[in-house]
């Protein structure tokens, strides 16, 4: 199957990334190379990007896709937690731009050997981004307890009917192993009221969300990383992050808006006493969104929300410096 993915929020990430012909910028969920290939068309031969993800078929398909900028691209298997010893071992310390696309790709999601989908009912349940993680979606299934369950259908999947969902899960593993996208869409279904199923998405979309979630470790990594992406930036830099959650969306508006204003003196001191400066600013206050255009030649792109943080440039570092 080909590694097809349609690149959302395009336009407005290029704008938002500035790229400098001759910079140095990371990919750090390369996927398909979409975003990643419109980045290379504006890079001089001095420039470079990194290209990073940790999916085989990502990066078999990506490195194929850029292979006309071969001497200004780098594609590397990992995760973009640990973009900091990627670079490291690239010889790079700093970068001027960042881009994070954080949604699953419509190749992971139209691969039904995958496990992400709910709409093939034979689909094994697997939802695991790195093959090289031996935990899958059915050993979560099958193995989290009915609390566990229920926390992360609560959390990651925001069901009102998590509790009830995650017995459902629990009863019907008792019977049998759930093996299958079909079998766990059957117990979420049954634990949610007919009236309720009528209307709105698909019933099973929100736990299959959250356990996807919970398997990859995706928002904690996020939240782990993010902070020092924005430390790997060379003064002026950018970074760029596409969400298609809620919750995702919440992590880099706050870790934007701590780096922005990192100061946590009491409110009313006259003067800054905790030693802690601004990072750079958030580009916008509100997410950017999706056009009514894009959202209707991709209706996938209806979710995603562009976040953009620029590192403070060499004045205002210096004028810190004076400051001090």
């Amino acid at each position: 199957m080909e590694f097809k993915h349609e690149s959302v929020l395009l336009k407005e990430t290029m704008e938002y990334l500035n790229v400098n012909p001759d910079g140095i910028y990371v990919d750090g969920t390369l996927g398909g190379g979409g975003h990643a290939y419109e980045v290379c068309r504006r890079l001089s031969p001095k420039g470079k990007l990194i290209g990073i993800d940790q999916d085989e078929d990502a990066v078999e398909a990506a490195a194929k896709r850029l292979s006309e900028f071969n001497g200004r691209v780098q594609v590397i298997r990992d995760n973009y937690r640990r973009m900091g010893e990627v670079l490291e071992a690239c010889g790079i310390r700093q970068v001027d731009g960042i881009l994070l696309d954080l949604g699953v790709s419509s190749y992971q999601l139209d691969d039904t050997n995958r496990g992400f989908t709910y709409r093939d009912g034979n689909a094994p349940l697997d939802m695991r981004m790195d093959n090289r993680q031996k935990f899958t979606a059915k050993d979560l299934v099958n193995t989290y307890s009915e609390r566990e369950l229920y926390r992360v259908i609560r959390d990651y999947g925001e069901d009102r009917f998590a509790k009830n969902i995650a017995k459902h899960i629990v009863a019907a593993r008792e019977q049998k192993e759930i093996e299958t996208a079909g079998e766990l869409t059957e117990a979420v279904k049954a634990a949610i009221p007919a009236k309720v199923r009528m209307g709105g998405g698909h019933p099973a979309k929100r736990t299959f969300q959250a356990i996807r979630i919970e398997l990859n470790g995706e928002l904690e990594v996020l939240k782990d990383s993010l902070e020092d992406m924005i430390g790997l930036l060379r003064p002026g830099g950018r970074i760029c992050v596409i969400t298609f959650h809620s919750l995702e969306d919440r992590i880099v508006k706050n870790i934007f808006k701590k780096s922005e204003k990192p100061c946590t003196c009491p409110e009313g001191f006259p003067v800054c006493v905790c030693g802690k400066k601004p990072l750079g600013r958030a580009l916008a206050r509100k997410p950017v969104l999706p056009s009514e255009e894009e959202i209707t030649g991709n209706p996938r792109s209806k979710s995603a929300k562009l976040r953009a943080f620029e590192r403070a440039g060499l004045e205002e570092l210096r004028q810190e410096i004076r400051l001090e």
